[in-house]
């Protein structure tokens, strides 16, 4: 039996997301869990280090479950942010925002930094998980075509990895792929392990 599912066996567990892509990579967990999505401010502090951001923020998103989290349940919730030079990105707020965000990520080395936080009604943990990802130097029709055809809106850095503008564009990455994809599951497996 997976030794994940044989843990939290009888155990109520809110993946508190509205993405998709989470959603999908938790489920390959093979743990029962159900979606439940609430909207948090996700107003980025600017007195943290980056790291601390996305662990901030996917705390504040867990607090917003207190009261769903009984007994014998947990919440699991997540942020992920881009950083490049001294500047994060988080989602872009229209078409022409991912499009200055991909600029700004062409031929560049950035971060990509997911926070995700534990939380039951009697303790919380927090985690951060950091990969490199250097893009090569996309050209603008590639950067329009991205944007018509996929959806950059809902996604850190106005782009998805597992997605077309991956495929073409991503030189190397160096670190967790899923991270990047929103959701660290071997860092979050080892984590529910310990919890």
């Amino acid at each position: 039996m997976n030794p994940l599912v044989q843990k939290f066996e009888g155990t109520g567990i809110i993946l508190g997301s509205n993405s998709p892509r989470r959603e999908q990579l938790f489920k390959e967990l093979g743990l029962k869990f159900q979606v439940l999505a609430k909207d948090v401010d996700e107003t980025i502090p600017t007195q943290f280090r980056r790291e601390d951001i996305a662990m901030f923020l996917a705390r504040k998103k867990a607090l917003a479950y207190k009261t769903e989290v009984h007994e014998s349940g947990l919440v699991i919730t997540a942020d992920t942010l881009v950083a490049v030079d001294d500047l994060i990105l988080g989602k872009p707020t229209d078409a022409k925002d991912a499009e200055r965000m991909l600029k700004l990520l062409s031929g560049r080395r950035h971060q990509v930094i997911t926070g995700v936080c534990i939380m039951s009604n009697r303790k919380s943990e927090s985690f951060f998980v950091k990969t490199d990802v250097s893009f090569k130097v996309l050209r603008e029709e590639e950067i329009k075509y991205y944007i018509e055809t996929c959806n950059p809106l809902d996604k850190a850095g106005a782009y998805g990895i597992q997605e077309w503008i991956g495929m073409v564009g991503v030189d190397y990455i160096q670190g967790s792929f899923y991270n990047v994809m929103g959701l660290p599951i071997k860092e979050l497996y080892e984590n529910l392990m310990r919890f």
